[in-house]
C-alpha cells in the first residue's frame, strides 16, 4: 500500500519549515514568490496531497469551490475549466461546475445572501446575465472572483485581459496588411455585453490610430459568440453592395462560422477576405486555414483566479477587491497572412 507523503517531507525537500509549506498550500499571502515556487515544486515532485478532510473539519469548510460559467459547450470555458481544476487540485480543493445559460435569476441565486445552504466555500464566476449593479449586490460574506469584464468595485477580485488593447492589436494587424474595408462581428450593445463593447472600442481605436474611417455598416451585432452567429453575420456582410476585405471576429467560434460561409461562397481566406479571431481555442489552430487570434493566457487566468479565491476563503476579514490583468498575445496564422509566410506571435500585455 502506498504511504501518504507528509507535510514535513515536503518541507525538507523544499528547505523550508513545515509552517511555510502549510501557508503555501492554504493560500496565505505572507510567502515570497520564490519560496512559494520552491514549495510548489516539492509538492509536485512528491505528489503531496493535503489532508483536506481534517483541515476542512477544523475550519468549518466544505473543501469545494464553484466555477460558474455561461456555457460549457464553448471551448474557451472548457479549456479554462481544465486549468481551474488543476490549480484547485494542487491546493486540495474540488471544483463544482455550474452552467447558467446566462439566466440572471440563476446567476443571482448563486451569489445571493443566505448561500450557506450551498456546498462550496467560494465562487469563480463568469457572469453573463447579471450587470455590474447586480454583481455589486452579492453576499459580502461570499469569497468571489469574477472573470470577464465586470470591474471589482472593491468587493470582489476581477481577473481578465485588456479587451480594448487586445482588440486594437488584432484590428491593427489587419490594417497593417493593407486591408481597408474591415468588418467586426460580435458587437453586443446592451447592458450585459461589456466584453463585446470593449472589443468594439478597440476596433474603433485601431482605425483612429491608423487614420482609417470605420465603416459603421460593417459592425455586426450577434447574440452569442458562436459558429452559427458568425456564419449568419458573414452571409449578411457578403450580401452588402461593398463586402469587407477583412473581418475581426470577437471569438474563434465566430471566426470558424464566418470562414465556413466564405468557403461555401467560393471565396479564399485570406486572399479575398482575411479573418482574425479571439480566444485561441484549440479548434482554431487546426482549422483550414488556421485562425489568427488573440491568445489570452488561460493558464494564468485559471491559476490566478484560484489563488485569489483561496486567499479570500482563508482570510478572517474581508479583503479589498483587486483588478488583475492577464497577459495576452497576437498569434498570427494563415487566415490573415496566408500559407507561404511563417506564423509568429507578438507578445503583449503583462499582468499587473
Amino acid at each position: 500500500m502506498r504511504r501518504d507523503v507528509t507535510l514535513r517531507e515536503v518541507a525538507q525537500l523544499a528547505g523550508v519549515s513545515s509552517r511555510t509549506v502549510s501557508n503555501v498550500v492554504n493560500g496565505y499571502a505572507n510567502v515570497t514568490e520564490r519560496t512559494r515556487a520552491r514549495v510548489m515544486q516539492a509538492v509536485e515532485q512528491l505528489n503531496y496531497r493535503p489532508n483536506v478532510l481534517a483541515r476542512n473539519l477544523a475550519q468549518g469548510r466544505s473543501g469545494q469551490i464553484a466555477l460558474v460559467v455561461p456555457y460549457l459547450d464553448t471551448p474557451y470555458f472548457s479549456e479554462l475549466l481544465q486549468g481551474v481544476i488543476r490549480a484547485a487540485r494542487v491546493q486540495g480543493y474540488n471544483v463544482l461546475i455550474d452552467q447558467t445559460d446566462g439566466d440572471p435569476d440563476h446567476e443571482r441565486m448563486l451569489i445571493s445572501h443566505g448561500r450557506s445552504r450551498l456546498l462550496f466555500d467560494g465562487v469563480i464566476f463568469s457572469p453573463l446575465g447579471l450587470d455590474q449593479q447586480a454583481l455589486a449586490d452579492h453576499d459580502p460574506s461570499l469569497p468571489l472572483v469574477i472573470l470577464g469584464e465586470r470591474t471589482s468595485q472593491g468587493t470582489f477580485d476581477h481577473v481578465g485581459i485588456d479587451d480594448v488593447e487586445a482588440s486594437r492589436q488584432a484590428t491593427e494587424h489587419l490594417l497593417d496588411l493593407g486591408r481597408r474595408r474591415l468588418a467586426a462581428i460580435g458587437d453586443q450593445p446592451y447592458p450585459t455585453g461589456e466584453a463585446a463593447q470593449l472589443r468594439t472600442r478597440g476596433f474603433r481605436a485601431a482605425h483612429e490610430r491608423r487614420g482609417v474611417t470605420v465603416r459603421e455598416e460593417l459592425i455586426i451585432a450577434t447574440p452569442r459568440f458562436n459558429r452559427a452567429d458568425g456564419a449568419g453575420a458573414m452571409r449578411h456582410l457578403l450580401d452588402l453592395p461593398q463586402p469587407p476585405d477583412a473581418v475581426f471576429c470577437y471569438s474563434d467560434l465566430v471566426a470558424l462560422g464566418a470562414m465556413h460561409v466564405l468557403t461555401s461562397r467560393g471565396l479564399r481566406v485570406p486572399e479575398d477576405i482575411a479573418v482574425v479571431g479571439y480566444d485561441d481555442i484549440e479548434d482554431g489552430a487546426y482549422s483550414n486555414p488556421p485562425v489568427s487570434t488573440i491568445s489570452p493566457d488561460k493558464e494564468w487566468i485559471a491559476t490566478t483566479a484560484v489563488e485569489r479565491l483561496l486567499l479570500r476563503i482563508a482570510s478572517r476579514t474581508p479583503l479589498p477587491g483587486v483588478e488583475l490583468r492577464a497577459p495576452h498575445r497576437l498569434v498570427v496564422r494563415a487566415s490573415t497572412v496566408g500559407p507561404t509566410r511563417p506564423s509568429g506571435e507578438t507578445p503583449t500585455a503583462t499582468s499587473r
